[in-house]
Order: structure tokens, then sequence, then C-alpha cells
């Protein structure tokens, strides 16, 4: 019996079988029959691809999954994935380019013609149509009626004139945005975002700015500012608040860390019903995909830097410790965080859970100020280890 056959006595339902292809290497044991619905011109490889209770793929145009975990309830209705998570009821329209390195939590979702890679929207997070925003973490939001959201033909600039990509950008932040009690950040449509750029919960960048700087205030405007026409010289090798760029690349690592202890100690506590464990273990693996992709590209930076002529300062130095900042990180990967804090948030989950079931929005939006705080506490405490410990390794950074 083909593998086509066995999908659809688990209940799938695919009109047209001639239409569709699913490789060998799929595990059909990690293909949930009951109400998926599989378009024509769908192809699924890898075998580490799961798909959950009442997808729906391919209703727009053909689509291509190769090693994503797709949640239950998700749409994926036309384009290109590979190695990407997709939590309950996230959305990508036609024409999505959607790689490695890639997580949409529940209810995050991409209009039309969108290209994401090592992107991370929290939930409720929303991208309109005509984007490119890969390198990005981005949070803050409440509900599908107050999230965050980047406009039509926007940008995250994420690719330097010195061929490097030390380039991502925190929108939001994960110990606070994690808790789904922030105001929400918009970014205006046909603008960008020049990385690596960290902008506060509340942020409105007006539509057509493109934002070169961090805004680390919260609910401010940013304006476009006036643009300047000219010639310069200039030549490749060199940098502009080379310090700002690296401490910027520590604080994305460790709010990264602070992530993965989130899906570890948080997020597994949820599995079962919505949450199959194949979705946990797709998280788990794609958050350490991001962090070394963000760590072989600050090393990058390193071996750009190493062939400087520059006697002192960042430029010199940090080439020289990134071998020792490297182990540091190695190191770390294991760090949990505080235990008192740890333990307080964890004890409040499980209350919760009790409560309320294994519904993880509902758990986090029953949380008040008081039971959300030593949880953000513990978050903080994470990012905060990472980039003292890793920064101490660059004298001129410090």
């Amino acid at each position: 019996m083909d593998t086509l056959t066995k999908l659809i006595e688990k209940g799938a339902n695919i009109p047209n079988t001639q239409a569709v292809t699913i490789g060998s290497d799929v595990n059909i044991d990690r293909l949930a029959g009951k109400g998926v619905t599989v378009f024509p011109g769908t192809q699924i490889f890898g075998a580490r691809t799961y798909i959950g209770e009442y997808a729906q793929i391919g209703e727009e145009g053909p689509v291509s999954i190769k090693n994503c975990y797709i949640g239950p309830q998700v749409k994926i209705k036309g384009g290109y994935f590979s190695g990407a998570v997709f939590l309950r009821k996230a959305s990508c329209g036609l024409g999505s380019h959607v790689r490695q390195g890639t997580i949409l939590e529940e209810e995050a979702s991409i209009a039309h013609t969108v290209g994401l890679k090592q992107t991370i929207l929290f939930p409720f997070v929303t991208l309109g149509s005509l984007i490119n925003f890969c390198d990005c973490l981005m949070s803050g939001g409440t509900s599908r009626q107050n999230h965050s959201e980047v406009g039509s033909s926007y940008i995250h600039f994420n690719f330097t004139p010195n061929q490097d990509k030390a380039t991502p950008s925190l929108i939001g932040d994960v110990p606070r945005g994690v808790m789904l009690n922030q105001s929400p950040i918009f970014l205006g449509g046909q603008g960008g975002l020049v990385g690596p750029s960290r902008l506060a919960f509340g942020t409105v960048v007006a539509a057509g700015t493109i934002n070169r700087k961090d805004q680390l205030k919260e609910n401010h405007l940013v304006l476009g500012e006036k643009s300047r026409s000219g010639s310069v010289p200039y030549s490749t090798g060199t940098y502009f608040n080379l310090k700002g760029i690296i401490r910027n690349n520590l604080i994305y690592l460790g709010n990264l860390y602070a992530l993965r202890q989130w899906y570890i100690h948080i997020r597994s506590r949820f599995v079962g019903g919505d949450f199959a464990p194949e979705l946990l273990e797709g998280l788990e693996s794609t958050i350490m995909v991001g962090i070394e992709e963000r760590l072989k590209q600050l090393g990058r930076l390193g071996d750009n830097l190493a062939d400087s002529k520059a006697s002192g300062g960042i430029q010199y130095d940090f080439p020289r410790a990134w071998h020792q900042m490297r182990l540091r990180f190695e190191g770390l990967q294991t760090f949990s965080g505080d235990d008192v804090y740890r333990e307080l948030f964890l004890d409040v989950i499980d209350q919760k859970i009790a409560q309320h079931g294994k519904d993880y929005l509902g758990v986090l939006k029953a949380l008040d100020e008081s039971q959300i705080q030593p949880g953000t506490q513990w978050l903080d405490g994470i990012v905060s280890k990472v980039v003292q410990e890793t920064a101490q390794c660059v004298a001129s950074l410090t």
C-alpha cells in the first residue's frame, strides 16, 4: 500500500492523488490524517517532516515541503518550505519562501510572497505581502486583534558591503515577549530595517522609513530621516559602530539562549493534544540551528576583521578573542538560569495547567503581573549571563 493511500485511510482529503508527491523518505507515522487536506501540486519530502491534524496544504498554489514541522490547523497555501516550524493556526500565503531556522509560533502569519530564513515570529505576529524578513526575532502583542505587524513591501537589510551577515535584529525581546502581555510593534510598509538593530515594545516605525538605529525607549514613533545625497570615499573593510554591532549580536544570542530554555522547561509542559512531541522536537532542534547560524556569522565577521590593519581597539581585539568567546558560548548552552526564579515560575505554570489544561496561549493569558515577574527575571538572567560572560573576552568591548 503506497503512502498516499495510507494517508487517505487515516482520514486525509487528497482530491487528486496523481498530482501529489510524497517522497519515499517521509515517515507516514509523522503525518496525521484527520482533517488534513492536501491539494494538487503538493510535494512532501524529508524524514523529519511532521504534519498535524486539520492542516491545509496547497490551497492557493503548488507547495514544496522538506523537513518541516507543521502543527494542527496550519495553512500552508503555496510556496517553498524547508527546515521550518509552524505551530497551531500559523498561516503562510502563496509564494512564500521559508527556509531553515524559521519558527512561526501560534497564529503567526505571513501573506503572499514573503521570504524568511532564520526568522522567529512569536504568537500573533503578522507580516504583510512582498516582504524579505530574514535574520529577525519579532515579538509583541497580546492577541490576533492586538498584534505586532510588518507592512507590505518591507525589507530587513541583513547583508553588508563587507559580505557578512552579523546583522540579526531583535524586535521586542524574549523575556517579555514570551509572556504575551507587551505592546505590539508596527513596522510601516515600503520601509526597511538595517540590522543588527533592536526595537523596544510599542515602537511604531512610520511607513516609508529606513530605520538604521536602535530604538530602546518603548512606545515611540520613529519618523524617516531626511535623506542626504552625495559621494564620499569608501573602501570595503570599513566598519561603523563596530562595538554596537558586536554587542547587538551578543544580545541577540542571549535571547536565543533564553528562548531555548523556555522551550526546554516551559513548552515541554504543554506536550499533548494540539502540541505533539514532534513539534517540541522541531522547536528545540530549530533554535539550535539558529544559535549555530549566529555563531557562524559572528565568526565570519571576526575573519573579516582579522585582515584589518588596525593595531588596537575592537577591530583588532575581537578577531583575536573570537576563539575564546566561541568556547564560552558553547559552555553556556547548558546554563538554565537562576534556580529560584525558574522554579517559582514553573510552579505557577503547573498550577495554571491544572486549572486550564494544556492550552499554551490560555495559560499565559491567565497569568497576572506578579506571576509573570519571576519568569521574566529568570529569562533576563540568562540573557545577561550570556552577554556578560562572552563580552568579557574582548577588553575594548567592556
